[in-house]
């Protein structure tokens, strides 16, 4: 049975060239079955006409509040919907959003909504890194909304970078996998690390690197989504995962990684390496700022390597519990990976080169392959994190029906 088939789904549209795009996602949702129902604010109406809108979705179109033939009822479209698709979503609007100001249909529909809400921005490059952007994408996030990430690629000024709408056919993949009703994760336990970690040198300064954690919030939300039960041990992050997804237990310290791991992880059945775990820190840390002396020309620092977290957990893995890596290199990416998954006991390992544009720290979006325990690879294109966690999670419910037999 189609999964999308009988559910209602509102499809919110403001003012942005990528307006066209709403067209392919009205008719990719109604062939998958959905009713649907489109609303457009003032603006998107000049670059894309209710009409063909309306025909692709056999619903009238809504522009309005109220119109000559009445008042349409927002409060009855909230409770009506099973999603809300709001794309493109434009800088402005995600503002209003975010505010809760309510001066068009689109607006008011989506305070209404009792449903989820997916929000696909669509704007220039320096549009969406604008602080203020990025601000209201992390307090619609913290609402509860998922935010499908923007691609990267050519944008309508001539520029080339991140604010490109998601395509229609991502969008509806996504919603189908939100509505998948069986899963082989469903009320299993589910451990993922995810995030940095940062190793003090004094009260100010600390070793670290670049990771976001976005990779591992995705991961915890698509294995909520799919019933499992979930902590997430993440690093220090700007990252907000959704209140209601998982457990959050937030670390620093690689040493603090490891302690809450190795707590949790004896009653979980799936654990989720993530983290880009710092692998040295200092041997002793300043109790006061280091200050620079003017007859000093810098300091030594001596390190010593932090716990090993996979390698100690994999060491106590039990049959039937499946254990999954992440590998990020420079060079000899393959071999490297390989040698990892052996000598942590991963069921799988994760891939992923900086040497991919788009990929790794930071980015929305990941370029993966997944390397197996009988030598296998299989390589995937550039996605959405989001679509990126759905492929992990895909092949972890194959390793747990592998498990079983």
């Amino acid at each position: 049975m189609p999964r999308l088939k009988g559910k209602k789904i509102i499809i919110g549209i403001s003012g942005s060239i990528a307006a066209y795009k709403a067209a392919m996602l009205t008719r990719l949702f109604v062939k998958a079955g959905a009713e649907v129902r489109v609303l457009m604010t003032p603006a998107a109406t000049a670059f894309i006409t209710p009409l063909t809108l309306s025909t692709l979705s056999r619903n009238a179109v809504l522009t309005e509040v109220s119109s000559e033939s009445g008042w349409n009822n927002h409060v009855e479209l909230g409770l009506w919907a099973d999603a809300m698709v709001i794309a493109p979503a434009t800088a402005n609007t995600l503002a209003k959003l975010a505010m809760g100001l309510c001066d068009t249909i689109l607006t008011a529909v989506y305070l209404s909504a009792r449903c989820p809400v997916f929000i696909a921005p669509a704007m220039d490059v320096d549009m969406w890194r604008h602080p203020a952007t990025q601000e209201n994408v992390r307090r619609l996030q913290a609402f509860g909304n998922r935010l499908i990430p923007v691609g990267v690629g050519e944008l309508a000024s001539g520029l080339s970078g991140e604010g490109r709408m998601a395509e229609p056919e991502e969008i509806v993949q996504l919603l189908e996998t939100f509505f998948d009703p069986g899963s082989e994760l469903a009320k299993k336990t589910v451990l993922i690390t995810a995030g940095p970690t940062h190793e003090p040198i004094d009260p100010v300064r600390f070793i670290g690197n670049r990771s976001s954690g976005k990779m591992g919030i995705a991961l915890a939300e698509e294995a909520a989504r799919r019933g499992a039960r979930v902590t997430l041990i993440l690093g220090p992050t700007h990252q907000n995962p959704p209140a209601t997804a998982c457990d959050v237990i937030r670390v620093e310290t690689a040493q603090q990684m490891h302690d809450a791991a190795l707590s949790h992880f004896p009653t979980c059945d799936v654990a989720i390496f993530a983290a880009a775990v710092a692998d040295f820190r200092p041997v002793a840390a300043a109790a006061n700022k280091i200050k620079k002396q003017a007859e000093n020309k810098g300091i030594t620092l001596e390190l010593t390597e932090t716990p090993d977290i996979a390698a100690a957990l994999g060491a106590q893995k039990r049959a039937g519990q499946i254990l999954v890596g992440f590998a990020l290199e420079t060079q000899d990416e393959t071999k490297n990976a390989f040698s990892k998954l052996q000598r942590k006991r991963f069921d799988f390992i994760v891939l992923n080169s900086l040497n991919n544009p788009g990929a790794g720290f930071q980015h929305d979006t990941n370029k993966i392959s997944i390397l197996r325990q009988d030598n296998s690879v299989q390589d995937f294109e550039l996605k959405p994190k989001y679509s990126v966690a759905v492929d992990i999670l895909d092949e972890v419910e194959t390793a747990l029906k592998r498990s079983v037999k």
